[in-house]
């Protein structure tokens, strides 16, 4: 869903001598898997000022113009003495850039990888800068004597995180964010964020679950009342039990059977964020992943990760021809340390050409690796209907892998209790959802109603099923029912590869949501997504009907007939 309202920047008082400037979009930014909920986002920037004054996290480019035109109708900009950056990325340099022409006494303070990338970013070897390794503080004066953690993970190796104990406010960066706008700048009515946060979790740190925890040790001791986070509202009424829930999915994600080795480098971020729609696809199947940025790993690091790997994802750039020169090295410790017993899958971006990706492909065959996904080339910056791709190839990835180890385990037949709920009877169904240029189906049973006034219903959606993207809140679909005798099910029970049209061959409408309707069904229902809870491996997800036709009045409902508990 998005909006057509304009961009803005909404400024609170947060604390004592303390401001927040919220740059709002309410449409969503860009390709990226974590923005994927589409419901706009904001980049949230902070100002203390004690004796001396700060900045903290500037927002990014396609905020420049409306964050400092709000700044200087606030504030002095001549008086601003530190900008205090939880990490740098090249989003950033053109608000850094401006800001610096308006204010160039500036000094800079972030991570010691922070200021190699600020460096590089700004093109400006000469720049202010304090780096803060965490026994440094920074005393802005009026009690404001900051304390610096640095949380760094494969995908934010400066990441870096700021407290006051003046106002015993935590600036977290990245962690316990969400991309969500709107008009609350606290977490009142903090329910409401669950779903938004969690995904942002699974999205953003569950690839990177063991960084996650040792920066949750780092920040324990700390007595935090407030996290201000780069995105969303700031946490305030849901800080105990959000830091709780940080806690237990970083240990589902440790202590997972399986994990998958994803390395990677990226020369402009597209290949970074075709590593985290991998990673999301593999992590939401019930399989771990050990992210590794190979620019900043060392040898041992990659080899440990691989050793206890039961399979290993590479993703390389292609820089003038060839693939940079870490992931050349990663991939010769991986063929000398993985045995070829291991599943293993390609992926990469490039400008002109793709050989980087051809070469890794080759030297993996020809060490008689077998792979779980068609090597992925992806020219420039990647689209939705690519995410969607990837994400499905690492759901793939992950299944591949356990049904190898389910034939290490033989097959026990159906308990008592299992061959019981089997014969709880459901219409067969097909549900087909849309959203951009991202389509997807399931053959669904597992759907009942809920609900007479609004008429509803809910339907249990696998985890890992490609059509989970598209089931969050606010999204829409359609519930097509099938007719008995009809073939609609065959073309939804095949196995489909990733970005694979499952539509193909089948007459279709659109539906007033945008969804598709398969004409040859019994009936349908446009239904839209009021909320979902998470139900072991699946999301028992609740949904509105909006409108809805019987298409065959002499039809007969096509019903599943199981024999256990353990389908779809």
């Amino acid at each position: 869903m998005t909006s057509t309202k304009p961009r803005d920047v909404q400024i609170l008082p947060i604390g004592t001598h303390t401001t927040v400037m919220r740059s709002r979009s309410w449409a969503r930014l860009r390709f990226e898997i974590e923005y994927a909920l589409a419901k706009g986002t904001t980049a949230n920037s902070y100002i203390i000022q004690g004796d001396k004054t700060a900045i903290i996290d500037p927002p990014g480019e396609t905020f420049t113009e409306i964050y400092l035109q709000a700044l200087q109708q606030r504030f002095d900009v001549k008086s601003i003495d530190y900008v205090i950056l939880g990490h740098v990325n090249p989003n950033r340099a053109a608000t850094l850039k401006a800001l610096l022409e308006l204010a160039p006494q500036i000094t800079f303070v972030c991570s010691n990888p922070g200021a190699i990338n600020l460096r590089g970013a700004l093109e400006n070897p000469d720049l202010q800068i304090l780096v803060m390794r965490g026994e440094e503080t920074l005393d802005l004066g009026k009690g404001h004597n900051l304390q610096f953690i640095p949380t760094p993970n494969p995908r934010y190796a400066d990441e870096l995180c700021t407290f006051d104990p003046q106002t015993e406010i935590l600036y977290s960066d990245k962690l316990f964010g969400a991309h969500i706008c709107g008009d609350q700048v606290f977490d009142e009515g903090w329910e409401i964020f669950n779903e938004d946060r969690r995904y942002y979790f699974d999205c953003l740190m569950a690839p990177h679950a063991r960084q996650v925890e040792t920066a949750l040790d780092k920040l324990s001791d700390l007595p935090v009342r407030l996290y201000a986070t780069g995105h969303g509202p700031l946490v305030r009424y849901a800080l105990i039990e959000l830091t709780k829930a940080y806690r237990e999915w970083t240990q589902q994600q440790t202590s997972a059977d399986l994990t998958v080795a994803l390395i990677y480098a990226s020369a402009y971020g597209n290949t970074t964020t075709l590593a985290q729609a991998i990673a999301r696809g593999i992590t939401k199947a019930g399989v771990s992943v050990e992210s590794i940025n190979c620019e900043f790993a060392d040898p041992e690091e990659i080899r440990t990760a691989v050793e206890k790997a039961a399979g290993f994802v590479i993703g390389s750039p292609t820089l003038g021809g060839h693939a940079p020169t870490p992931v050349e090295t990663a991939l010769g410790i991986v063929l000398s340390t993985a045995t070829n017993n291991k599943l293993a899958g390609v992926f990469g971006s490039f400008g002109w050409s793709g050989e980087a990706v051809d070469l890794i492909e080759g030297k993996l065959k020809d060490a008689g690796y077998r792979f779980g996904f068609e090597p992925i080339r992806v020219k420039f910056k990647p689209n939705d209907v690519t995410l969607q791709t990837c994400e499905e190839a690492g759901t793939d990835f992950a299944q591949a892998l356990k049904r190898a180890k389910r034939k290490v385990v033989a097959r026990l037949p159906a308990t008592t209790v299992e061959q019981a709920v089997g014969r709880i009877i459901g219409s067969l169904c097909v549900v087909t959802a849309k959203q951009g240029d991202v389509t997807s189906g399931m053959l669904a049973s597992w759907i009942t109603q809920a609900s007479f006034s609004p008429p509803g219903l809910t339907i249990a959606v696998a985890k890992d099923r490609a059509m989970e993207p598209l089931s969050h809140s606010g999204n829409q679909f359609v519930v097509n029912i099938l007719a008995e005798g009809k073939e609609l099910r065959k073309q939804f029970m095949k196995t489909f590869t990733p970005g694979q049209d499952r539509f193909a061959g089948l007459k279709t409408e659109e539906a007033s949501n945008g969804c598709p309707i398969l004409t040859d069904a019994l009936a349908y229902l446009e239904c839209s997504v009021e909320s979902r809870m998470e139900a072991g491996d699946h999301w028992l997800v609740y949904a509105t009907v909006d409108n809805g036709k019987v298409l065959n009045q002499d039809g007969v409902t096509a019903v599943h007939h199981r024999k256990s508990a353990n389908y779809y």
